[in-house]
């Protein structure tokens, strides 16, 4: 992800830039005011870069009118710097225009420098530098290298699915063996894998913002809603990987076989998550019909001695809702 949006975003701001620059010469403005709006206005999406600008430029405006006013009346001094930086900040702010804060700042400073005479005409100059910086970088970023997404949301998917099997399998592996190990190191894990379907996520409302410019075909958009789902399963199956891991799971009361049972349903379920081509869905529910059996087993045995758990539900319980429940996410991560 970083990659790309580095990469795209480093060739479309140096497009930009150019553009800009060479407009504003061409006309016969100075290009720094225009070529810094370019620069901060290459955004991750064209829907982004429209709304900000939309934003930078009566902030600029603002930024600009201050930097006049001030230099006329205390001209190129430490004052006017300070005057036109607080003006400019706090009236932005009050406005609500803080995505054109740092634009709006930066040219009612460097005005400052540059802007000695003719400062009615410096300020109409400066809205059209930063009019310039604006249209350039938002059609740059439109047509050159338009954001895509999709490619990157596919693979974290796969990713994430890929190392959510591994987390199942090690997670069950210390539960149905007994295994005194810390919790720590797979929390550790969990809490990465959720870091990672965060940014998926906002790659995902990118992409969304992406369709109202570039709007997908029919299969793209098909594909593009699968992968959604897809997310939010894996979300769900982290879920209920952390009730897993935060409930306290000892003593258990499970036979040899049906351990073995169990145990057999994860790792197929865990070599589905890593080779799609593996997941077979009669077999899948099959499996589930077999630790689902085991479920209601253990629930008739509650409800005959229930007076042994009165408040809280057995570690046996809680174990097979929380794997019934993620066989029936990975069902619905292949078919829906």
């Amino acid at each position: 992800m970083k990659k790309y949006m580095i990469g795209s975003r480093v060739v479309k701001t140096g497009v930009a830039v150019f553009l800009t620059a060479f407009i504003c010469e061409w006309i016969g403005w100075p290009p720094v005011f225009a070529v810094i709006t370019a620069i901060v206005t290459v955004e991750p999406t064209v829907s982004a870069s429209i709304q900000k600008g939309i934003v930078r430029f009566p902030a600029s405006a603002i930024g600009s009118a201050f930097a006049v006013l001030f230099i006329s009346l205390f001209g190129n001094s430490p004052l006017t710097y300070a005057l036109a930086t607080v003006f400019t900040i706090a009236v932005c702010f009050r406005l609500k225009l803080r995505d054109g804060l740092l634009v709006a700042t930066l040219t009612a400073v460097a005005m400052i420098d540059v802007t000695h005479s003719n400062l009615l005409i410096a300020f109409f100059t400066r809205l059209g530098t930063t009019t310039i910086g604006l249209c350039v970088s938002t059609i740059v970023n439109m047509f050159i290298l338009p954001p895509d997404y999709r490619n990157h949301i596919s693979k974290n998917v796969k990713d994430i699915k890929h190392q959510t099997g591994l987390q199942i399998e090690k997670l069950f592996e210390v539960i149905l063996k007994d295994k005194h190990e810390s919790t720590s190191s797979m929390l550790n894990e969990l809490k990465r894998l959720d870091q990672n379907i965060i940014q998926t996520e906002m790659l995902i409302r990118f992409q969304k913002d992406e369709v109202k410019y570039h709007p997908l075909l029919e299969t793209e958009k098909e594909e593009f809603e699968q992968l959604q789902s897809q997310l939010n399963n894996l979300r769900l199956i982290h879920y209920h990987l952390s009730n897993l891991i935060h409930n306290p799971i000892i003593n258990l009361s499970w036979t040899d076989s049906e351990r073995n049972i169990i145990l057999t349903a994860v790792r197929a379920l865990v070599q589905s998550l890593q080779d799609e081509t593996s997941y077979n869905f009669e077999v899948h529910a099959n499996r589930l019909k077999e630790i689902t059996a085991i479920f209601w087993e253990d629930n008739e045995e509650i409800t005959k001695n229930n007076e042994i758990h009165p408040t809280n539900f057995p570690p046996e319980l809680i174990i097979l809702y929380e794997l019934v429940s993620i066989y029936d996410l990975v069902d619905h991560f292949y078919t829906n």
